[in-house]
């Protein structure tokens, strides 16, 4: 699974990027709430990534923060709501409106998002009730430097949820090296 792309920014045409990785470009589909906040062409970018495969595509979607690639994990777990319609909700409404519009049960904010009709609106209130405030209570998270995306993405590839492994990270060092940070946070996680 691709969990995290770090490269240059080769091409901008909502809602694709293309990161240039080393020479192997990687076409990403995004939120607008992520394109809007992407450096200019030629730039180095950090994306976190969702990795989807079905029987006809495979697909790529990249987020700069971690609640907004949560948001579209709960949101794509919920029947009738694919990877288009998870990113025309976080195109139409930041992390923090969508989470507040479930908290207070607001079908009337989702149905302004275009693909999102009373029915659907109705569903993703009932399913994501209590699923979105945890994750979206804490500030955006976004990585600060190269060591602490890799001691993330370990984290996550042990097993422990983006939450857990973001917690951890908090608490580490801004400068630790990659090995002594993955240690230490295996530490404070056996806690």
């Amino acid at each position: 699974m691709i969990a995290r792309l770090t490269g240059e920014l080769a091409a901008k045409a909502p809602p694709y990027v293309l990161v240039d990785v080393h020479g192997v470009g990687y076409e990403v589909q995004v939120p607008m709430s992520t394109f809007y906040n992407l450096p200019e062409l030629g730039a180095k970018v950090t994306l976190l990534t969702q990795f989807i495969v079905r029987e006809d595509a495979q697909l790529l979607f990249g987020f700069l923060t971690a609640g907004e690639r949560e948001s579209f994990r709960e949101l794509i777990k919920i029947s009738g709501v694919g990877p288009r319609i998870a990113l025309a909700l976080l195109s139409g409404l930041n992390t923090e409106e969508l989470a507040q519009a479930v908290s207070a049960q607001d079908a009337s904010r989702l149905v302004k998002v275009p693909g999102v009709g009373k029915k659907t609106a109705e569903r993703l209130l009932l399913e994501l009730k209590g699923k979105l405030a945890p994750v979206l209570s804490a500030p955006g998270f976004s990585v600060a430097n190269d060591a602490q995306g890799d001691i993330l993405q370990a984290l996550v590839a042990l097993g422990y949820s983006d939450k857990e492994a973001q917690a951890a990270l908090k608490a580490l060092p801004a400068d630790v090296s990659v090995s002594d940070g993955i240690k230490l946070a295996l530490k404070s996680l056996a806690r």
